[in-house]
């Protein structure tokens, strides 16, 4: 990274001067406000952060379960024992990491949802990007071309051409010839990462250029020769006016969204990545998607719908009318928000919302909390998982409230998923224990 402040003290030093002046001036409209309209107006103030910057800046990932009170060497013999498990560890009942031979590209090898006896690009993506986290390239790669050769529409006159159907039978058969864009946003920034950790190979180890290619189609693919239907066609998986990311490219389901794809720390990544207009584009889709977070989690729990209107509103499927409410996707939300308030700081809103939604889970006891919810907290389910456990310690790291500690504690006494419900489970706790560890990074070229 290029940081000339880094290099030049009395730049700094210019930069900071300003930047005490509208510390000054907020302070002196903080008290004004507090003597025209009382206390709580006054707290009002604009979201975009003038707090230090964040940690891809800083090279900084705060370690909260360091600042908890455990050694470094605990936490990192806690991600080694989760990794060993989780992707090599007994297949009856551990392991959601699959070898399954090779081909002319390498070894080969799939996550498998466990109940639902299928493979996904989420568990696939999310399985890459604890790859590239942990250093395990052999892993990373042998994921990779399962997607490639199994999930990936290669053939111009396909309606998903350039996409990945995102739920496959184990023998490489597709269930549903369709993406979900949650898996093609992690490709993509796995893919990134990958590049910048390891370099680029040949082929589709050329991580960059996979990305990027990826990454065009996401924003600017055309509809594919063999989409002749306008009703049915798949379009971009991006909204190109709101800048947001669409539930499915696949019409008619284009016009609303999934909360928990939206990743704003992600979209900061891409936009590095991009150049002019497309740079432009990312930086405009992270504070679409801030900006939208603050419409969608409740103005009391910070809780979440399934799935959602453009404007934040919750959207109820005709086909799933819980959608409306805190369920199982949901969960990601507050890891998407705390995430991008770690990585770039830029809008104090998530530190807010945080302690909003940890408040509410408290009231509900930390460690006994439910897994759903209608968004104005009424209980919806009776079991206790792991994977909501996980996001809301990754909460603790945009919270302001001490009370945060205890989630992050309540985490770390929780033992790795294992059995029937490992594979949503498991893969989230595997990438909280990552971020909450400071060891899930944003990986930057040399």
């Amino acid at each position: 990274m290029n940081d000339p402040l880094k290099k030049c003290p009395d730049l700094r030093l210019a930069t900071w001067l300003p930047r005490a002046g509208q510390w000054v001036a907020w302070l002196n409209c903080w008290a004004l406000g507090w003597l025209l309209l009382g206390p709580g107006c006054a707290l009002a103030k604009d979201p975009v952060s003038d707090s230090p910057p964040g940690a891809v800046a800083t090279g900084h990932y705060r370690n909260l379960f360091v600042e908890a009170g455990h050694s470094p060497e605990q936490v990192t013999a806690k991600l080694n024992a989760a990794w060993q498990q989780l992707f090599h560890g007994d297949p009856a009942n551990e392991a959601v990491y699959f070898a399954v031979g090779t081909n002319q590209n390498g070894a080969l090898a799939y996550i498998r949802d466990i109940a639902d006896h299928d493979v996904r690009t989420e568990g696939i993506s999310y399985g890459m990007m604890i790859s590239v986290q942990m250093n395990q390239q052999a892993e990373f790669d042998a994921l990779w071309n399962w997607a490639r050769t199994y999930m990936y529409h290669a053939a111009t006159n396909h309606p998903a051409y350039g996409y990945f159907s995102w739920s496959m039978q184990t023998n490489g058969v597709a269930l549903d010839e369709m993406p979900a864009p949650d898996g093609e946003e992690y490709f993509v920034t796995a893919l990134f990462f990958a590049a910048a950790r390891w370099g680029n190979g040949t082929g589709i180890f050329n991580y960059q250029a996979e990305a990027q290619r990826i990454l065009h189609d996401l924003k600017d693919r055309p509809v594919a020769a063999g989409s002749t239907n306008t009703e049915s066609a798949v379009v971009e998986l991006f909204q190109p006016d709101r800048k947001m990311v669409r539930f499915t490219p696949r019409r008619p389901h284009t016009e609303y969204t999934d909360p928990s794809y939206h990743l704003p720390a992600f979209y900061e990544i891409w936009a590095r990545r991009s150049t002019g207009a497309n740079a432009a584009f990312w930086l405009d889709a992270a504070t679409a998607s801030r900006d939208f977070f603050a419409h969608a989690a409740h103005p009391v729990t910070a809780l979440t719908p399934e799935y959602a209107h453009f404007d934040g509103s919750p959207w109820a499927a005709p086909w799933k009318a819980e959608s409306v409410d805190f369920r199982f996707d949901a969960w990601r939300s507050a890891m998407n928000w705390s995430v991008d308030w770690s990585w770039w700081a830029k809008d104090t809103r998530a530190r807010e919302r945080s302690d909003r939604l940890l408040t509410f889970f408290a009231g509900q006891g930390i460690t006994n909390y439910v897994n759903q919810y209608t968004l104005d907290g009424q209980k919806l389910g009776h079991s206790h998982s792991p994977g909501l456990v996980a996001m809301n310690a990754v909460a603790a790291l945009a919270a302001t409230n001490p009370q945060a500690k205890e989630f992050v504690e309540a985490f770390w006494a929780e033992p790795v998923p294992a059995g029937r419900y490992r594979y949503y489970d498991g893969l989230l706790y595997m990438m909280a224990l990552l971020h909450v560890s400071g060891e899930f990074r944003a990986w930057e070229p040399h």
